[in-house]
């Protein structure tokens, strides 16, 4: 069956990065030209995906505004005959089919995956986290798209991390089918590096069968008092059963202050316009 919806929850309040976020939502924080959600929307639709479902909340209209069509702003590089930014501003209203959701109450991850149900239906979605940005030659949830494909059964996008850290991140454990592909027999939120089953850590891909929903409207509150996905998927390994795929790629952790700004940098030294003028400035600090 084919994964044709996406949910991108972007409902946070987005704390770590207060005071900016007081007025401005953190997922439209941009990586120098561009609002972080839109790297994941693209991402999205470099991986075929139609309908892309944002959950949002009281207070970051902004987000689904940013792609719809802007008239004042069209017209006027039109009238100026600015045809480079025109274009690039009537791509973002034209890249996919937004549908925007509120989730009321925050109640955790696995809450805002749920209020998607009606939405997504009777069919296989993705889920995105928009903190985090990977960079690969194939779209990473494209990645996890194609297990899903081959196998049948929900994934998870994994990289492998330090033992020091897998306290930051929902931790897997199961049995390795190849040198990339797991079959998850465990999954524990922010373990200790001594508790924990594995290094393989969860930063925010998943390829979700429809059969989560149930689950998750059954899963009382856990850490923090909210709904985990982590402790929904937990569930879902031991019935019908959940994979872990090493995917391909560099991730970013956008919502950390340390990794927004090497983010960044590191999106600017990509480009051909601003490479030679980062460099130089690098260098000037760092002398």
């Amino acid at each position: 069956m084919k994964v044709r919806k996406a949910v991108i929850p972007a409902a946070g309040l987005g704390t770590r990065f207060l005071p900016a976020t007081k007025s401005i939502p953190k997922e439209m924080i941009p990586i120098i030209d561009k609002p972080m959600i839109q790297y994941i929307v693209e991402e999205c639709v470099g991986a075929g995906i139609e309908d892309i479902i944002l959950i949002t909340a009281r207070g970051k209209d902004s987000i689904a505004d940013h792609f719809d069509h802007s008239f004042e702003v069209e017209e006027t590089l039109r009238r100026k005959k600015n045809d480079e930014l025109l274009a690039a501003t009537e791509k973002v209203s034209k890249m996919a089919n937004i549908i925007a959701v509120r989730q009321k109450n925050p109640m955790g991850l696995g809450h805002a995956v749920l209020t998607a149900r009606q939405i997504v239906g009777n069919e296989p979605f993705a889920v995105l986290l928009g903190d985090d940005l990977v960079v690969s030659e194939k779209p990473c949830i494209r990645q996890c798209i194609e297990i899903f494909e081959e196998r049948q059964k929900s994934v998870i996008g994994v990289m492998k991390v330090e033992k020091k850290d897998t306290s930051k991140y929902g931790i897997v454990g199961g049995k390795m089918l190849n040198d990339r592909l797991m079959d998850v027999n465990v999954m524990v939120e922010k373990p200790s590096p001594e508790t924990a089953p594995s290094q393989l850590a969860c930063p925010g891909r998943y390829v979700l069968k429809p059969e989560i929903f149930e689950i998750l409207a059954n899963t009382k509150p856990g850490r923090g008092g909210e709904i985990q996905l982590t402790d929904a998927l937990a569930q879902l390994a031991t019935g019908d059963g959940l994979l872990a795929y090493l995917f391909d790629g560099r991730r970013y952790d956008t919502g950390d202050k340390l990794g927004y700004i090497e983010a960044t940098v590191a999106f600017a030294l990509k480009r051909p316009d601003l490479a030679d003028g980062v460099r130089k400035v690098l260098a000037e600090y760092l002398s």
